[in-house]
């Protein structure tokens, strides 16, 4: 028996899944780590320690990953209850194409930072697993400095799984209006 609208056997066709938004093409999924809303849930719990930068600590909507970022708010304010878009990727080329994280200003090609208000480049540092467990981690925590400014994405490890230490990522960002 086929489904009716495709030549897959009924038995090996998808239930219908509802989606939030459309999905990406192909090619904007590409080089792409992460990507999910977060709300700011706390900024500086254990106080300021440097004039320009808050350490905020936010939680994601879909996939329920804590995030704690470091932010340089001279130039990005973030107010407590900020909803924001956040993408980790490996390069800034809509198409995948890596990058070497040089600022070319006679590049002409589409970028992913067109679309968002902050974006830091940065390296992983290091990643760690949930020490509970003598089994593979099924929640992990990535580190990565952006020039000193740390970010912790934490939460169930198949939401990490491009993560690798020493790679160099893009962090965007884009506040949401609701």
């Amino acid at each position: 028996v086929l489904c009716e609208s495709s030549s897959v056997p009924a038995c090996c066709a998808s239930p219908p899944v509802t989606r939030r938004a459309l999905p990406l093409p192909r090619e904007a999924m590409a080089g792409i780590l992460f990507e999910d809303i977060f709300d700011v849930k706390d900024i500086d719990p254990e106080g300021i320690k440097f004039d320009r930068v808050s350490r905020l600590h936010c939680e994601s909507e879909s996939f329920k990953m804590d995030l704690i970022l470091d932010v340089n708010i001279q130039i990005y304010p973030v107010e407590l209850g900020d909803k924001f878009r956040l993408v980790i990727a490996s390069t800034l080329y809509e198409d995948g194409t890596p990058d070497d994280g040089e600022y070319n200003p006679t590049d002409d090609r589409p970028s992913r930072a067109d679309q968002f208000e902050y974006v830091m480049y940065g390296k992983v540092y290091r990643i760690e697993g949930d020490e509970s467990s003598t089994e593979a981690a099924t929640r992990l925590s990535a580190y990565v400095s952006y020039g000193g400014l740390l970010m912790r994405l934490q939460g169930d490890a198949n939401n990490l799984h491009g993560f690798e230490v020493d790679s160099r990522v893009y962090l965007l960002m884009k506040k949401l209006a609701f």
